[in-house]
């Protein structure tokens, strides 16, 4: 029989297929087909989308507890970004979600996935995707009944009054240039709070840090005591009991993560620190969208090649060689399509469906067709083996 890797090498030339052979696969191909149709109207719209240029972007996520100083040290940290030429924003979600659905649903009925509060928080992310592609677009927030939208007006002017030039060629050139962070200001005390940042970012190819500002309990009812508007004392015991770090050993999207201790005050190195985590974050932005959709294609595509020939090779192998009774072929055909097809919806979702969401995780697409089709080579052959013992 060829050997497997000539199979691999040979893919792209398209097999002798029997007419039943061709009827047997044809579920096999029409859905595998059917997702790179739809896998390829995605990419084409995500490069069309990726063709006007946009200034380099961070989304850094403040999280901790309520008056642990977050708000403060933003504030501290913009203006350090601004001298650099940075254009910056500070993302207060205190300010933007409606104090309604902000207060009561944090930590209550998490059963419930369609919340208000819920909603609210990602009617903003919504809202910062838009400022993330048109960073100079004065515009209201798209769902201004759960988003302030005086509050997501002040966002954007500051923005735009950051903006170099005077709206020349060599000024708006100069502009795209012009890092653009926005600083999410929140209490994030979950994991799966940040991780829709983190997918936000990944999904508009731009850079991802976190900063967690760590403050005891004590530092931060003292705090809160001296607000004008103080949170409920119990609701800042609960959420430290509930609060999660960034954990990098556990999450590996959660790298770009450094812990500030703000108990007393912070020390000029702290800020140093918060600077270059952003100057990384904004120089190494996450993996394109587009980039990832082509490997899944090329993955499916690729496997499916050479699956084809490699059952098809067998078939023809089983039928010359006489090793399988006459009566048998049609049965060791269905047997092969079915192993076929299990393994390209597996592959499928492996690779389709679930797509590698690691910063930095790349798909090398020749090793992975190559380990995957060397698993289905050994269930076809333990397959033929069994019908030449018949």
């Amino acid at each position: 029989m060829t050997s497997l890797s000539q199979y691999l090498h040979e893919a792209a030339v398209k097999p002798r297929v029997t007419g039943k052979e061709r009827k047997q696969g044809r579920t096999v191909h029409g859905s595998v087909h059917s997702v790179l149709a739809c896998l390829s109207t995605v990419s084409s719209r995500l490069k069309h989308r990726e063709m006007a240029p946009s200034p380099p972007a961070c989304l850094c996520v403040l999280c901790g507890l309520p008056a642990a100083g977050k708000s403060s040290l933003a504030r501290t940290v913009a203006v350090m970004a601004a001298t650099r030429g940075w254009r910056v924003a500070v993302i207060h979600y205190d300010d933007l979600v409606p104090e309604s659905a902000f207060r009561m649903k944090a930590l209550e009925d998490e059963s419930q996935a369609q919340t208000e509060w819920q909603l609210s928080r990602r009617s903003l992310l919504r809202a910062v995707e838009r400022l993330l592609r048109d960073p100079d677009a004065a515009s209201d927030p798209p769902d201004g009944r759960r988003i302030d939208g005086a509050a997501w007006r002040r966002c954007v002017r500051v923005l735009l009054e950051q903006r170099g030039g005077g709206g020349g060629s060599t000024e708006a050139a100069a502009a795209a240039a012009e890092p653009v962070v926005l600083l999410l200001d929140d209490n994030f005390y979950y994991p799966s709070m940040r991780y829709e940042v983190y997918r936000l970012a990944r999904k508009c190819s731009v850079g991802f840090c976190q900063v967690f500002v760590d403050c005891c309990v004590e530092a931060c009812t003292s705090r809160n005591q001296r607000r004008p508007d103080p949170l409920p004392t119990g609701l800042i015991v609960e959420m430290a009991k509930r609060l999660e770090a960034p954990n990098p050993q556990k999450n590996a999207w959660e790298k770009n993560s450094i812990t500030l201790n703000n108990s007393g005050c912070l020390s000029e190195t702290d800020l140093q620190r918060w600077m270059e985590l952003m100057t990384h974050a904004v120089h190494n932005p996450l993996v394109q969208e587009a980039d990832r959709l082509k490997c899944a294609i090329s993955v499916v595509h690729q496997a499916d090649q050479a699956c084809r020939r490699l059952v098809s090779a067998v078939m023809k192998s089983a039928s010359e060689d006489g090793d399988v009774p006459p009566e048998q072929m049609k049965c060791l055909a269905s047997e092969l399509n079915e192993s076929k097809l299990r393994f390209l919806q597996d592959l499928r979702t492996q690779y389709v469906q679930q797509l590698p969401t690691i910063e930095g995780e790349d798909i090398d697409v020749q090793q992975v067709v190559t380990t995957e089709v060397a698993a289905l080579d050994r269930e076809i052959k333990e397959t033929l083996l069994r019908f030449r013992r018949k």
